[in-house]
């Protein structure tokens, strides 16, 4: 322990820079000597840089505290100072070296931007799995929510209709030859079906295709609508093998120019369309479609938006229509995580399984059928990891070493979420109210 720094069992606060904080776990007080005088209760400092070192002193004692909060799992954390600490019990999920004093500071602004930014900055390095942090963060989610001593000011991103575009854009115009390094040859986009663990990526990916057009009951001569029909094989296969018209929209123009170019080579230009246009666009046209699906695309509708989106399905959807949603949504109502929506998906948002449900009955549909593939979301979300490992060399030659770590931390984190976290990926059947056409039994799903 430094010179002049101590703990005391009494209730205190510490006010540093300006900025007031509570002090977490076990930690009472802080005593720090200051020309000889000891001073605790409340306690204000102006920092110059020969009290930096205190200061690292005191955050590394309240990150100790907290850390020492952990139950289930453990973690090992080598410190800048050459000192190393192991929290919890058994066998570290991982070990964290703090290069740089400086990342426990951002975490304790935010943790979910600090520790991301610290990790893309490489101020932390992570040996061990990565999605082992967010198991550890989800397993000990009582201490870590301590971890924020002050609030995060940064606004987070809202979805308008004026800027949809460039949100959807910032994730998926990164270049098809990027997503064509981790994803499956069909460049499927979402959660895949897997009916064996051995399954490969490409046929779970098919197989989530098959299981979602089973649902819609598809007949010869319907028209579908795919709202965020991505890189279009959703569509492709509909047509081929139902005999169906389709309409896919998007607002990525990397993804049309795609979905043009394929369809044209599939030979499906006359039964088959894409248009680079917004589901509201779109419905203030009048268009009626038999089906309507979306997969991947409810996540960016924002949380204002959520409304919006089911009446304009409702407008477009015949009297005896089905629709499909497949999306992710959260097991419990939490505003968007900050790292994720400054870095991934801004003007995104999870929903809960209610929210959803609450949307359907109030835009007037009857819910049909609800299916929740969390598991099936970890097992994708691996084998992109794995894939977006392999191409490490290539991935850096595109962008750098920060984009690398961004997006590793970001499949790691989601697999996390889905497997030992509060991510769900559901699937929601819905129709218009008294559809007397429906079949009597679900057996047409698994035939």
């Amino acid at each position: 322990m430094a010179p002049g720094v101590g703990l005391e069992p009494t209730t205190s606060k510490l006010t540093a820079s300006c900025s007031t904080i509570e002090l977490p776990g076990n930690i009472n007080s802080v005593i720090i000597g200051v020309q000889g005088k000891q001073v605790n209760s409340k306690i204000k400092l102006v920092y110059f840089e020969e009290e930096e070192y205190i200061r690292r002193m005191i955050e590394k004692y309240a990150f100790d505290a907290v850390l020492s909060k952990i139950r289930t799992g453990a973690v090992k954390i080598n410190y800048w100072d050459s000192t190393s600490s192991t929290y919890g019990k058994g066998k570290p999920y991982f070990k964290m070296t703090v290069k740089d004093p400086k990342a426990i500071r951002m975490i304790f602004k935010n943790m979910s931007v600090g520790f991301g930014e610290s990790y893309m900055d490489k101020l932390i390095e992570i040996e061990g799995p990565l999605d082992n942090v967010g198991k550890l963060v989800s397993q000990n989610s009582q201490a870590f929510n301590k971890l924020t001593f002050a609030k995060f000011t940064r606004k987070l991103n809202t979805n308008s209709f004026s800027n949809q575009k460039q949100h959807v854009q910032h994730h998926y115009d990164l270049g098809n030859d990027f997503y064509k390094l981790w994803l499956d040859k069909s460049m499927t986009y979402s959660c895949a079906y897997f009916k064996k663990k051995s399954d490969s990526l490409e046929l779970a990916q098919q197989q989530k295709i098959k299981h979602v057009l089973q649902k819609l009951q598809l007949k010869p001569g319907l028209f579908l609508l795919d709202i965020g029909s991505g890189w279009g094989e959703l569509l492709f296969t509909a047509v081929k093998d139902y005999d169906i018209r389709g309409h896919g929209i998007t607002l990525s123009q990397e993804q049309y120019n795609y979905c043009v170019a394929q369809s044209k080579k599939l030979g499906l230009d006359g039964k088959l369309s894409f248009e680079l246009i917004s589901y509201q666009e779109l419905a203030k046209r009048g268009r009626i479609f038999n089906r309507i699906v979306s997969v991947g695309m409810f996540e960016h509708v924002g949380k204002k938006n959520q409304a919006s989106y089911f009446k304009s399905v409702a407008k477009m959807l015949a009297p005896d229509g089905i629709s499909v949603l497949h999306t992710i949504s959260n097991g419990i109502a939490s505003s968007t995580d900050p790292w994720i929506d400054k870095y991934i998906f801004p003007g995104g948002y999870l929903p809960t399984t209610t929210q959803v449900t609450n949307s359907i009955f109030e835009a007037g549909f009857d819910l049909l059928d609800y299916e929740n593939l969390r598991i099936h979301y970890a097992m994708t979300l691996d084998e992109w990891f794995n894939r977006f490992e392999k191409n490490k060399q290539k991935v850096l030659k595109m962008y750098d070493e920060k984009f690398y770590r961004m997006w590793k931390l970001y499949l790691a984190s989601s697999s996390a979420g889905f497997r030992y976290g509060d991510l769900k990926l559901s699937q929601y059947v819905f129709t218009s109210p008294n559809n007397n056409s429906l079949p009597l039994t679900r057996d047409f799903l698994y035939k």
